[in-house]
Order: structure tokens, then sequence, then C-alpha cells
């Protein structure tokens, strides 16, 4: 009989196969590493949404005493150009007079699909505020509350007429983020501010500059 033969054991692999692996690995990291970046970079990038005022009318206007009372409607369209999507967090539609707020309008948190504009209306009352001298003809007030004489329209979409007017502002500011690839957060920011100008003898909107 023959006898069986015996398999010798293989020898463990020496430290420089190892070192190889390793650097080969490391290199294989690195390059994953710098074609994530150049996507982000490039196809990827966040952008900030973009905010577009398309109308501001006042539904309701009534002046008594140097004291206006008013009903505010604004419609936006937010777009985002990212292609992942924007959610933002709470936030609110301020209206201004002088400086000081006079309204606002709280707008609930949500979330704006990839490469999509989501349009909104936002409308509410305003509380009885005193204006400054309506009386004077073609004054309109400035952001620190100072009469501009003139009709105060240039650059106004909308802009003419004469007449007694008043200007208020309204910002609206939407924060959120942006998530790239499951892995990269962005923060994300969309403002907008615009000066109306208001007919104070029937509450007309006269134009609005954003």
């Amino acid at each position: 009989m023959s006898k069986p033969q015996t398999q010798r054991p293989k020898p463990p692999p020496s430290g420089r196969t190892n070192l190889a692996s390793c650097i080969v690995a490391t290199i294989f990291l690195i390059f994953v590493v710098i074609v994530s970046l150049i996507v982000y970079f490039t196809v990827f990038k966040p952008k900030d949404p973009k905010i577009s005022v398309s109308s501001v009318q006042l539904p309701s206007f009534s002046i008594l005493n140097s004291t206006v009372n008013f009903t505010f409607s604004q419609y936006v369209a937010v777009r985002n150009p990212n292609r992942a999507a924007f959610r933002h967090y709470d936030s609110t539609l301020q209206l201004l007079y002088s400086g000081n707020q006079v309204g606002f309008m709280f707008i609930p948190a949500g979330e704006i699909e990839p490469g999509q504009t989501q349009y909104m209306a936002a409308t509410f009352a305003v509380n009885s505020f005193p204006v400054s001298d309506p009386n004077l003809s073609g004054a309109v007030q400035g952001p620190m509350g100072s009469p501009q004489f003139g009709d105060g329209l240039s650059g106004f979409r909308g802009g003419g007429g004469g007449g007694p007017t008043m200007e208020i502002e309204s910002r609206l500011q939407m924060a959120g983020r942006v998530r790239v690839m499951h892995f990269f957060t962005h923060h994300a920011e969309a403002n907008s501010g615009c000066r109306v100008a208001i007919a104070v003898s029937d509450g007309s909107v006269l134009g609005f500059h954003c």
C-alpha cells in the first residue's frame, strides 16, 4: 500500500503582500472620495431656492383719523433648483411700516421637490396702526419712516398715479436644508423683501419693488 501524501501548509502571506493590499485599498478609497467630491460640486452642487413675488393686493382697506386698517395678500413662487428636495423650517411673512412690524403670518414647515416650483398665497388681517400725515400729497414713507416727496414709485412694478401714498414693506425668509447624495447636508435659505406703494385714498396697490 502507498502512503497517503500529506500536504504542506501554505506559508502565511508576507508583510510585503499585506502592505501592497493596504496601498491598493487606500488608493481606491481616495479615488472614490475624489469622484464623490467632483460630482458633488458639479452635478449636485447645492443652490439656495429663489423666491419671486407675482402679486400684492389689499382686498380691504380703510383709513380714519390717520389710522389705517387693511387685509394684506401676497402671492409668491418658490423654486427649488436643486437635484434634491428642499426641506424648509417654520417661518413667517412679516409686514413692516416705518421699520415697525404691523402684521405677520405663520408659514408651517414643508418640502419642495427637486426642480419644482411651489406657489404660495398668504392673506392676513393687519391690525390698525397710525400713518404719518397721509394728507401730504405725493408723500411716501421711506424705510425709516421719513417722508420722501415726489411720486415715490420709481422702480416699482406697476407704479403710477398720484395723490397721497404710503409705503409698507414685506419680508419673507425661508430657511431649511438640502441633503445631497444622502451624505452631504447643505443649509439653504431663500429671502424676499418687497416695498409696496399704496394709494391712501382707496387702498389700491400702485406698485411694488422686490
